[in-house]
């Protein structure tokens, strides 16, 4: 057993075993969607920074139990590079956080090698590494710790009975009376030093209306335990309906946007954007109402975002211009290009500096050189488009045979007129001229003109034939 003095040496046990029968949602608790990322995935964030900024050593530890083979594939996915070791312990039965304790130390061969251990619950999202740290500087000369805060509605929550030293947790469903009307509540956050948990649990019982065991009688009055209260009940808010879960996609979101307003973001309107915990937005940019910005997405500086817009795991350079209700996946924009209103970026798409991308046309898995158009009405799919090129309205690449995509290649400067389209695998050089309504089916060399319209033939006072006339 290490020196409890060795203040430096932490264990953290993450309960993350939970069904979330309530949430309804087809996962486990710890993999509830929440603003990009997933519950469980905002705690061991925290916890990283945590152990990293106070230079602490220790490791996580992972109690799951409901659908654990998901959590656990979601955890090596995840965080293979997390510069903290961790593992995953199951709990067979889910009979009470005393009990998921119990399973740490029963499974756990280093368990009683730390000298204090946390325990959290993975569906606490906000709790950040500034709540961790106030509870870490308060641990010493005291055997254990827990976060609490003041509720006008403690419905829920155990509450905290303080004593004239120590303190104990009451679950609601043994609150008496009077107990019920106790407004500092439990927060579910707690660090004990090692040895005093390990001994608590020899002697942990479930006699309570529970049939449960209670991690949280290990807090007792004339102990030397204490409760630190905490000024926001949000930050300790955890997830167990929709409800909880959309409310805490808000604050989330809230948290997001702060932040960026700092970096010198600017919102029209806050309350009606929807930007993601990943996302990342430089100086100077303006960031309209109803955006969604999600997953990886990375936008440099003075970039505009204009209403409608949703933009998904694309890397958007300085200056660039998103106009009204555009969607952009998997794509990549360089600096100073202008795309829309109502485009349509598609997957694997790289739109080059200065390329005007204009309405109703479609871009997939293709590339636009410097300064390339396509103003109106077009797909543009496999193809490579070359510098300063135009490509007119109505333009489309037939890229598609019925079983295999081909490409189209498009040299510089070369115009392309409207209504015309490319079968491809086709090439067409530098500096070549595509009549409208032309067809383009085979290879044109650099400089050299097509056309292939059918030829127009003109009747004169035909018309009358095919028109109809109001009767008299």
């Amino acid at each position: 057993m290490s020196d409890n003095k060795n203040v430096n040496n932490l264990a953290t046990v993450i309960l993350a075993a939970g069904m979330g029968k309530r949430l309804k949602w087809d996962a486990p608790k710890a993999l509830a969607p929440a603003n990009g990322k997933y519950l469980v995935d905002y705690v061991v964030s925290s916890l990283k920074k945590f152990y990293r900024d106070n230079k602490i050593s220790g490791e996580l530890f992972f109690i799951t139990g409901h659908r654990k083979d998901e959590v656990e594939a979601h955890l090596t996915k995840n965080y293979k590079d997390l510069n903290l070791p961790w593992t995953t312990l199951v709990q067979e039965n889910q009979n009470g956080t005393g009990d998921a304790i119990r399973t740490y130390f029963e499974k756990a061969k280093s368990a009683q090698s730390f000298a204090y251990t946390l325990v959290i619950c993975a569906d606490t999202p906000l709790i950040t590494e500034a709540e961790l740290k106030i509870l870490w500087d308060k641990r010493e000369n005291v055997e254990a710790i827990a976060a609490t805060f003041v509720t006008k509605n403690p419905t829920g929550y155990g509450r905290i009975a303080r004593g004239k030293t120590g303190f104990k947790i009451v679950e609601e469903k043994d609150c008496s009376q009077a107990e019920r009307k106790i407004e500092e509540v439990n927060a579910g956050l707690y660090i004990v030093k090692t040895k005093y948990l390990n001994e608590f649990l020899k002697r942990l019982n479930n006699n309570n209306k529970s049939g449960e065991f209670y991690l949280t009688d290990l807090f007792q009055e004339n102990q030397n335990v204490v409760a630190s209260i905490f000024p926001d009940p949000h930050t300790f808010e955890g997830v167990n309906t929709l409800a909880q879960l959309e409310f805490i996609e808000m604050i989330l979101r809230q948290r997001k946007i702060q932040e960026l307003r700092e970096q010198g973001v600017r919102f029209i309107d806050a309350t009606a954007t929807y930007i993601e915990q990943d996302v990342e937005v430089g100086p100077a940019s303006i960031i309209y109402p109803n955006v969604f910005l999600q997953g990886k997405t990375k936008l440099g500086s003075s970039v505009i975002v204009e209403t409608g817009s949703i933009i998904k795991n694309s890397k958007i350079e300085d200056k660039v211009q998103v106009k009204a209700h555009c969607y952009i996946t998997d794509s990549v924009i360089q600096k100073s290009a202008a795309i829309g209103p109502f485009a349509h970026l598609r997957p694997e798409t790289e739109i080059g500096p200065e390329v005007k991308i204009g309405n109703f046309v479609e871009i997939k898995k293709s590339r636009l050189g410097k300064g390339a158009k396509v103003s109106h009405l077009s797909y543009v799919g496999d193809a490579d488009i070359g510098e300063e090129s135009n490509l007119g309205c109505g333009f489309i690449t037939c890229n598609y045979d019925g079983q295999k995509k081909h490409k189209t290649i498009i040299g510089d400067r070369t115009f392309v007129g409207s209504d015309s389209q490319v079968v491809a695998p086709v090439t067409i050089g530098n500096d070549c001229y595509v009549a409208s309504s032309t067809t383009i089916t085979h290879n044109m060399p650099d400089g050299s003109f097509a056309i292939s319209r059918g030829r127009q033939v003109t009747k004169e006072g035909l018309a009358k034939k095919f028109l109809k006339t109001p009767k008299s």
